[in-house]
């Protein structure tokens, strides 16, 4: 009883959500909260129903998540912010909350807008429900295939995930602008979002007012087509820094060959261990594979501040002590899989990128060889495809304002691609930020140039002089980190 009375009093203390009505959206106030269920931003939130297939629009209908989030001081700008995520498969609201603070210098007198792309986040998500057996690489396609199908059948009923595309997006996307009465927005899109971003300036040039890309997805790219390359080529210059730094270089020779050797070992048999789980501590049995290794060199690349831990984690599973790789690669899936939906992801991926991939010759020999390639393939055998305009895979010419973000040792986007997009945006400039990984935005003074420059519309105009103060992380030489 007690307990009721308490709860009973929150409850009348707590203000009740306040309706903004804003065309035929009803906007109440909510709040977005982190991975932990915290409370982290103040919104106001609203459903918006749109056709599942935009062709039936009396047909099925589903509900697309919108968020405002107000501008901080008294708004001087009716021209919004929105973020597209990456993934493919990530919620626009949840990469928001992660990187608010690269947001603020750009919502304090802009709103920032935030849509779920269908089958993400709170609309409609296409999530499979995958065991971690089944998040690893692995070449085995038949496995790969009935993983796809049990995901299928599991979303039956509440989804046809043909209309799950970049395509069907971008319309939801033209229908919320057109409710909201908005007359042009700021884009700003991270790795898939940047081909979301892309493309909605090629089909609806009028709505856009500028755009910011941060880790391309060049139109003429497929998604996987170059990961094993890019990621073999960001770790050669990764782990060269490390051989021309005196302390790191004492510490761990070459790790190039360091991770070559490791390979090379786990080519002949995986290495068995057991290691506390790093979130709960409960013992577990897991092994090193060719896979696992491939894996954690690849995620750990993205950042700068998990890259500079990788030779000594490698240096210690050479040894003989493979458990921090084998822990944190398990404890990295487990965050993946939460974070994407894979139904959505595959929706994409076998749409738009499946028919101009196959396996490279050039891809033998290197860390990650064809595993994403065989996995993609495998799985888009049995997921249903949507449409895909003719000229989706098209150079896009515009001369839009555009500013083009990269990180030098980016492992999946890395600059060339900036570099070909900016020759048929005639109105874009490339900054590469030094020593950077994938998404560089929150990086540096990058959220004040990325303000400055949706404020004038001016990317000649930026001097991204204070971009060069960024530089490699210091490799960790212990755990304790990396030498004074």
């Amino acid at each position: 009883m007690i307990r009721l009375l308490v709860a009973a009093a929150l409850l009348w203390a707590m203000p009740l959500p306040v309706a903004h009505a804003q065309g035929p959206l009803t906007f109440a106030d909510c709040d977005l909260v982190d991975g932990h269920g915290v409370p982290r931003v103040e919104a106001q939130c609203a459903d918006f129903a749109v056709p599942e297939n935009h062709d039936e629009p009396q047909g099925r209908q589903i509900e697309l998540r919108v968020v405002r989030v107000e501008a901080r001081q008294a708004r001087r700008y009716d021209d919004p912010v929105v973020l597209l995520a990456g993934g493919p498969g990530q919620s626009a609201v949840d990469a928001y909350v992660s990187m608010r603070a690269a947001f603020a210098p750009l919502n304090r007198d802009r709103e920032v807008l935030l849509v779920d792309q269908r089958g993400t986040g709170s609309s409609n998500r296409l999530a499979c429900d995958l065991a971690e057996s089944e998040l690893q690489l692995t070449p085995e396609p038949a496995e790969l295939r009935r993983m796809a199908t049990r995901c299928l059948d599991d979303l039956a009923g509440r989804a046809d995930v043909r209309f799950y595309t970049t395509s069907d997006y971008i319309l939801d996307l033209e229908q919320v602008r057109s409710a909201l009465g908005i007359a042009q927005l700021n884009l700003i899109g991270g790795s898939y979002g940047t081909r979301v971003a892309l493309e909605y300036l090629r089909r609806h040039p009028q709505a856009i007012r500028t755009v910011v890309v941060d880790g391309v997805v060049p139109p003429t790219l497929a998604l996987t087509q170059d990961h094993a390359r890019n990621l073999g080529d960001a770790v050669e210059r990764l782990f060269a820094t490390c051989a021309a730094d005196a302390g790191c270089r004492e510490r761990y020779g070459r790790p190039a060959q360091l991770l070559r050797q490791l390979r090379e070992r786990l080519a002949r048999a995986p290495m068995a261990t057991g290691y506390p789980d790093p979130v709960d501590f409960t013992l577990q049995q897991g092994e090193l594979t060719r896979g696992t290794l491939a894996g954690i060199v690849r995620l750990f690349s993205y950042q700068p501040e998990s890259a500079s831990l990788l030779p000594l984690l490698l240096a210690e599973a050479g040894q003989g002590r493979p458990q921090a790789l084998v822990a944190q690669f398990g404890m990295l899936l487990r965050t993946l899989g939460d974070k994407l939906a894979h139904g959505m992801e595959l929706t994409v991926t076998c749409t738009e990128d499946l028919p101009f991939l196959g396996p490279q010759a050039e891809d033998d020999g290197t860390l990650l060889g064809s595993m994403l390639t065989e996995a993609v393939i495998a799985q888009c055998d049995v997921w249903p495809r949507g449409r895909l305009p003719e000229d989706f895979k098209r150079p896009l010419r515009s001369d839009k304002p555009v500013l083009i973000l990269s990180g030098e040792f980016d492992p999946v986007t890395p600059p060339r691609y900036g570099d070909e997009i900016a020759q048929t945006l005639s109105s874009s400039r490339h900054i590469v930020a030094p020593g950077q990984g994938h998404i560089v935005m929150p990086r540096g003074c990058l959220p004040r140039l990325v303000s400055e420059f949706i404020d004038t519309a001016d990317a000649a105009g930026l001097d991204p002089g204070c971009v060069d103060s960024l530089g490699t992380m210091p490799f960790f030489l212990d755990y304790n980190g990396f030498a004074p």
